[in-house]
This record gives C-alpha cells, sequence and structure tokens, in this order.
C-alpha cells in the first residue's frame, strides 16, 4: 500500500477510556516496558490498564486510529505550576509514541499541533515535558528549564548531628501532612507544580512498596519537612527532601546520619542549582548533573500577560522578533510593554526590533534557566547592549526548581 493511501485511511481523534489497554500497550512498546520491569517494580499482581485509567479520565489524550487500532498517541495532563509567585496553568505532555510502521508521516506533529491549539484555548499558556530526545523536542519549540543533581555520599562523610528542637516520625505515604508540606514548599518555589491527586499518582506510581516517608515536626508540633526513601542492599535511596527551613534541611540529615550503621552510602538528587557538596563538611563527594525537564511557550501573549517582571523607576518598552517552529501565534513582531509596577503586555506590531530571538530561547530566559547576557554572548538571542542590560534588570533572578515526573 501506498503511503498516500495509508495516510489517507488515518483518523485523528481523543484517546477515550475504553482504549486503555490500546494506551498502555503502545506505551509498553514504544518506551520497551517488559513483564521482568513490571515484576521488578511490584505490578506483576496489577492491571496496569486500571493503574493508567485516571489519565484516560482527566487527561486531553489524542491519537491517530487505523481503523480501531491506536497507532500514535499523546497526552496532556492539567497541571499547575508556579512562576515566581504567580500559578500558571501548565500542560504536561506525556505518553508520545508512534509504533514503528506508521513512522515518517508526520502523525506526531500533527498531533503536537493540536495539542498546543487544545493547551492554548484552555490558557495553558506553558507546557512541560520529560524529553526522550531533547533535540527532537528542541525541534519543536521545547527547551531545558530545569537541571536534576545526582548525589552519592558515603557513609562517613554523612553529616555530624546538630542539634535542632524538633523530632523526626516515620510515617506511611498516606500522612496528609505530607500534602501540606509539600504544597507550601512548592509556593514557596519558583518552577515547582502544585501537585493535584493525578500529579502526586504520577509521582509515586513506579515506586517501591516498601518506600517510607520521615516527617519533621518543629517545636511547636508544626510539619515543615519531609524525606521519601528506601534502604536497600546498605544504600539510602533519597526520592524527595522537601523542607520549608534550614531546620527541617538539617533535622532530616540528623535522620540520615542516623543510619550510620546500617548503610555504606547515600543516593539522591537535587533538582535546585544547590550543589550539596558546599554544605557538607566533607564536600569530596560525587556529584553529577544532568539536564532534566524541558518546556515552551504555548501563548506567548497569555503568558507575558500573566509573568511578574520586577519593578522598576519608570516605564519600559521593548520591541521583539519572535520565531516559533510550530505555533503561528508566536510568530511575528511583538512591543512588550513594562510598567513600573513589573505588569507586562504584549501586542503586535511594532517597530524595528531590538530582540531577536525564538520560542525555546525566549523560555529559557523568562524561566530564569539561563540569563540574557547569557544567551546574547552564545548567539541564541540576537540585541544590542542596551537592551540586554534591560532584561537583566526586569526578568527575575531565580533558578527553577522542578522535581515531579510524568
Amino acid at each position: 500500500m501506498s503511503r498516500r493511501k495509508l495516510q489517507d485511511r488515518l483518523k485523528l481523534k481523543n484517546v477515550e477510556t475504553s482504549h486503555g489497554e490500546q494506551f498502555n500497550d503502545l506505551l509498553r512498546y514504544v518506551f520497551q516496558v517488559t513483564n521482568r520491569d513490571l515484576q521488578t517494580f511490584g505490578w506483576e499482581n496489577r492491571e496496569i490498564a486500571k493503574s493508567k485509567l485516571p489519565v484516560l479520565q482527566h487527561a486531553n489524550v489524542l491519537g491517530w486510529f487505523d481503523g480501531d487500532k491506536l497507532i500514535s498517541q499523546l497526552a496532556v495532563y492539567p497541571f499547575q505550576v508556579n512562576l515566581f509567585g504567580h500559578i500558571y496553568e501548565m500542560g504536561g505532555l506525556t505518553g508520545v509514541g508512534t509504533y514503528p510502521e506508521y513512522a515518517n508521516l508526520g502523525l506526531m506533529n500533527k498531533l503536537m499541533l493540536h495539542a498546543l491549539s487544545n493547551m492554548r484555548d484552555r490558557k495553558q499558556s506553558i507546557s512541560y515535558l520529560y524529553p526522550y530526545s531533547i533535540p527532537y523536542y528542541r525541534r519543536k519549540g521545547w527547551e531545558i528549564i530545569s537541571d536534576k543533581i545526582s548525589f552519592e555520599v558515603q557513609d562517613t562523610q554523612l553529616p555530624k548531628l546538630r542539634m535542632v528542637p524538633g523530632n523526626v516520625e516515620r510515617v506511611t505515604i498516606e500522612h496528609p501532612d505530607i500534602r501540606t508540606i509539600y504544597t507550601q514548599f512548592a509556593l514557596q518555589n519558583h518552577g515547582a507544580m502544585l501537585r493535584n491527586e493525578l500529579a502526586w499518582e504520577e509521582y509515586l506510581r513506579w515506586d517501591l512498596d516498601d518506600m517510607t516517608v520521615a516527617i519533621y515536626y518543629d517545636s511547636d508540633d508544626h510539619p515543615t519537612g519531609y524525606l521519601l526513601y528506601w534502604v536497600a542492599e546498605e544504600i539510602f535511596h533519597m526520592k524527595e527532601m522537601v523542607y520549608l527551613d534550614e531546620e527541617a534541611r538539617t533535622g532530616l540529615w540528623n535522620f540520615v546520619s542516623a543510619h550510620f550503621s546500617m548503610i555504606t552510602l547515600v543516593k539522591g538528587d537535587i533538582y535546585k542549582n544547590e550543589p550539596l557538596a558546599f554544605i557538607l563538611d566533607d564536600g569530596d563527594i560525587k556529584e553529577t548533573i544532568a539536564p532534566y525537564f524541558m518546556a515552551r511557550i504555548v501563548d506567548v501573549t497569555l503568558f507575558i500577560g500573566q509573568y511578574p517582571f520586577k519593578a522598576q523607576e519608570s516605564d519600559c518598552e521593548l520591541v521583539f522578533s519572535l520565531h516559533d517552529p510550530m505555533l503561528e501565534w508566536n510568530q511575528g513582531t511583538f512591543t512588550l510593554s513594562v510598567n513600573k509596577e513589573g505588569k507586562g503586555s504584549l501586542q503586535e506590531g511594532g517597530g524595528k526590533p531590538s530582540v531577536i530571538a525564538d520560542i525555546p530561547s525566549l523560555t529559557s530566559m523568562l524561566m530564569g534557566y539561563k540569563r540574557p547576557a547569557y544567551l546574547a554572548r552564545i548567539g541564541r538571542i540576537q540585541s544590542d547592549g542596551a537592551s540586554v542590560q534591560l532584561l537583566e534588570k526586569i526578568i527575575p533572578n531565580e533558578h527553577p526548581y522542578f522535581s515531579d515526573y510524568f
């Protein structure tokens, strides 16, 4: 059969709960999740289709069908993120895959266009994703916006006990204080996701059954930090350490150090630009940094209208020439106006552009992952010195935090 005839018989439509088995079959094939993998994570006696049912119930899932067969798909989760203290609606892109015999037909590009258009309609002005291929998603308009620092600390390098007024309690993952702490933490940290029920389910989906939670309570019995962890083969695995203040951080590390006689190594990840080595007495530890999540601005006008620029002594204005590899509404000449209070707006049109940028670079810059001066220096944006200095003044200087996975 010719490729043209094949394309003509394919239909793009929503993936419903009735397609759950096909949805999971495609995910397992594309990401090579085997039965042995499922057994390793304790899923051998569970129905994976049921485990993913909330995705099909609460997410926007699009797919290409060849007759009744689902052959290409993606899902957009309805999430929220904290960007410099403002809550944004975010479309979390996941479940992306196409069977190899249907590759190179442009199916995924059309799916993404539909998904991004739907995000715009739902006022989701930014999208996050975990990339299986950074170059691929860069070509679609996403850019790296967060890093993951993985560390290994030998038992002899663990912090010495430091007295704190509170105490740690071990609890189950269902304890309500965990979500209370995380919500406060997310509201304090730029880039973080405000986890709804779907987000929590995704975050904990593949965890081992023996994962434990330790909560730090201050002297007034307020929960101010928690640690998700498990111990296996003399290794202390830290999934997530969340703390609202330094007292909680110290208390949780005291708890980790109390395992000295049981372990030889502590392994974990940090999702902020704060290497662990600096705060340990013995900082000669192993740390590796890797790019983690990517994001792209979906609707640049809406995004700018919500963005908290830094207050200045007077109003300011810049003219941008923007390029988006997929979305026509993000392309062209735009005038950015920011008043003294930091309220910005973006209007189509303007004079000669003083800043030339593409959506990936603009996303990285406005997310605080890379500064304007750096992007100009490496040629990712083109601008005169005065415009770069103005961007440095009005864009908040804070590195994104993002620890979730979906």
